[in-house]
């Protein structure tokens, strides 16, 4: 098996996650809405336990979380359950150019229905802080029509943390929503959603070592309260706000790894750091030509720890690709794969479509080694030189 790299991708669920889950197949297994018996009952009881651990994990109100497929249904929601609002305060929305395909499209979605849509340029390849987001761009766009702000915390492909607080701020300050996408943020970086002052925020399992198939979105319920209007209906389960028998092996395995994430943020932290600078610095030792996309490595608080993405000059991507099959990159947002074209957010950071092409993303995480790391310098370097030594 390939050695794997591609944690922004998806991780392996962390074995401590998957036992936390095992009871839930066999033991409290009832449904939660079932209250009529001890089986549903303790089903509810633990489903309410963990609504209690993510709030106090991300200093929420436990029933400010409501549990989702994952984070494109919780992107999905937010974004429709507020602009299809009667009461929504008007039809521009404010997002930026490198957000997740889960955002953009929802988003151009209602761009076709007649909204208007600003869409933000962060800061551009070359800037020490590219992919970067100013705060003064989001003041600049909004408008006294202006019905929702989306936002990412943490981007997939560059790793580039934006001033969400700032950002939250201008909002509150405008009376404008704001919508975040935090699914690589949360248990990679401190989340506080008062601190944020985001009235949204999405988030998913898998991202930290948790099943797939399970998310939720953070609701705000005062200051303002965040009104939705739903997108699945039926049992009118979870304030009728998202319908449907709760999944919760899912919310389990969810909470569990949120936790075991946010406890080891410090240490973790600080390992990964080493990680990627290890294979930064053996990279550019042995190839020549590489350029990194994104803010650069030495601003603390700017850029996720586990993340690198460059770009190799004079080397064709998809043979790239094809030729570091012992390690399991990426090449852009796993999400997008099935679209040919070359990577949006490197793109709209300025950089050609061949170098957008010939850009590999590592996504370091949990189960990653100084060996492991190793191998990978010497799997790109002896890539990138038989291809070069094709072309000449």
């Amino acid at each position: 098996m390939p050695i794997y790299f591609d944690n922004h991708a998806t991780t392996a669920v962390d074995p401590r996650v998957l036992e936390a889950m095992l009871p839930t197949f066999t033991q409290v297994f009832g449904n939660p809405s079932s209250v009529g018996h001890l089986f549903g009952e303790d089903a509810k009881q633990l489903v309410e336990s963990c609504q209690q651990s993510l709030a106090t994990l991300l200093n929420a109100e436990p029933s400010e979380i409501v549990f989702t497929s994952g984070a494109t249904e919780s992107n999905n929601l937010a974004i429709a359950g507020v602009l299809t609002q009667r009461r929504r305060r008007g039809d521009h929305v404010v997002t930026v150019t490198t957000e997740h395909k889960a955002v953009l499209d929802p988003i151009e979605h209602f761009e076709h229905q007649g909204f208007e849509v600003s869409r933000l340029a962060p800061r551009q390849k070359g800037d020490p802080w590219a992919g970067y987001l100013d705060p003064q761009q989001v003041e600049d766009a909004i408008r006294p029509d202006t019905g929702l702000v989306s936002i990412m915390l943490a981007n997939n492909e560059i790793g580039v943390i934006h001033p969400l607080a700032e950002i939250g701020a201008i909002c509150k300050q405008a009376g404008v929503l704001l919508h975040c996408d935090a699914t690589q943020a949360v248990g990679k970086i401190p989340i506080d959603v008062q601190k944020l002052g985001v009235d949204l925020m999405s988030f998913s399992a898998h991202k930290v070592y948790g099943p797939k198939g399970i998310g939720a979105l953070y609701v705000r319920k005062s200051g303002p309260r965040v009104r939705l209007q739903p997108s699945i209906l039926g049992g009118g389960q979870q304030r009728g706000i998202r319908s449907g028998t709760l999944n919760v092996p899912g919310i389990v395995g969810l909470t569990e790894a949120v936790r075991l994430a946010v406890a080891e943020m410090s240490e973790e932290t600080a390992r990964l750091t080493a990680l990627r600078q290890q294979l930064w610095q053996g990279l550019q030792q042995r190839i020549e030509g590489l350029h990194l996309n994104g803010p650069e490595l030495d601003r603390p608080g700017v850029r996720l720890a586990g993340n690198l993405n460059f770009a190799v000059e004079k080397v064709d991507g998809e043979a790239l690709m094809m030729n570091v099959r012992e390690i399991a990159v990426s090449s852009g947002s796993a999400c997008t794969s099935a679209n040919p074209q070359p990577s949006h957010v490197l793109r709209a950071l300025g950089l050609s479509e061949d170098l957008t092409r010939s850009s590999l993303r590592f996504g370091l995480g949990r189960f990653n080694s100084v060996s492991e790391v190793e191998f990978a310098v010497d799997v790109v370097s002896n890539a990138v030189d038989k291809l070069r030594k094709l072309i000449v």
